[in-house]
């Protein structure tokens, strides 16, 4: 912890400037309309977005306006936010007010799949609202059946690994194990924290699993133990420098998307401040 906390330190000295840089680079970008990916360097293919159940405790109008709020465009929602049992014409209405606010929805999860009823639904859902992605959670017995849909659907599914006491798949690489020879667009959700509190570097798991990372779920824990609780991202003992070097490293061009589980009453601070760091950490890369 000890090595971790120089580690923020020795961070936020020399990146002190360039993270003030690249908030008024991002400010400016929005006052001009544009995405603030579009100042960042050729080599940052990712983009930052918002796991919705971050805010799983606010309507979806505020969810929405706070999302905007911490400057971030890409959305993945929780059924909190979008019912599963939405109509399509339910739907379609979220999705309006989603585009209205600026926002993109890419996704939805986590979404989990014990039954084939649950498989045809989460495919449906996703087709309804617009999704690219699956954020999800299908028992290993159906994946076959996951194949197909992906392929009539052309809908991916990123599986999200949860960590000890997971016995479907704690780690990343027990997801990739059971999709290997499947259909590329079957996927990953490396959870970055879950991944450390298992006792595996994410930022190794995210470099030998490139090839099937499809989305990152980003945090930061305080232990790399089952004991391992949220914190705000850069106060904990995942290395964020190293983790975003390697997104870099590996081309990684899909959505980083904040999953801030610390504070559900008032998590606004503690996202921002997470936001902030990874931008500062962006812009010192």
């Amino acid at each position: 912890m000890k090595e971790t906390q120089g580690t923020r330190r020795r961070f936020l000295k020399t990146a002190g400037f360039a993270a003030a840089a690249s908030v008024t680079r991002v400010d400016r970008s929005f006052a001009r309309g544009r995405s603030p990916a579009t100042t960042r360097p050729d080599k940052i293919q990712f983009q930052l977005g918002l796991a919705s159940y971050t805010l799983r405790k606010f309507k979806l109008d505020d969810v929405l306006a706070m999302t905007k709020r911490v400057g971030l465009k890409y959305i993945a929602f929780k059924d909190f936010h979008l019912p599963m049992n939405s109509t399509p014409e339910q739907a379609r209405d979220v999705l309006e007010k989603v585009k209205k606010a600026g926002l993109i929805l890419y996704g939805g999860g986590v979404i989990y799949m014990k039954t084939e009823a649950e498989v045809h639904r989460a495919f449906d859902y996703a087709k309804a609202a617009g999704m690219k992605t699956i954020i999800g959670v299908p028992q290993p017995q159906l994946l076959p059946l996951v194949n197909e849909r992906v392929r009539q659907y052309d809908i991916s599914v990123a599986i999200h690994n949860h960590g000890p006491g997971d016995r479907t798949y704690p780690t990343p690489a027990s997801a990739y194990e059971k999709i290997k020879n499947l259909d590329r667009r079957i996927g990953l959700c490396n959870d970055v924290g879950h991944t450390k509190r298992a006792g595996v570097d994410p930022s190794e798991s995210c470099a030998k699993y490139a090839d099937r990372l499809l989305d990152v779920h980003m945090k930061d824990v305080s232990e790399a133990t089952a004991r391992g609780r949220g914190v705000e991202v850069g106060r904990g003992v995942i290395d964020i420098p190293r983790l975003v070097r390697t997104l870099v490293k590996i081309g990684y061009k899909g959505i980083v998307s904040f999953e801030y589980e610390k504070d559900a009453d008032d998590p606004l601070p503690g996202l921002a401040e997470s936001v902030g760091y990874v931008r500062g950490v962006i812009a010192a890369v």
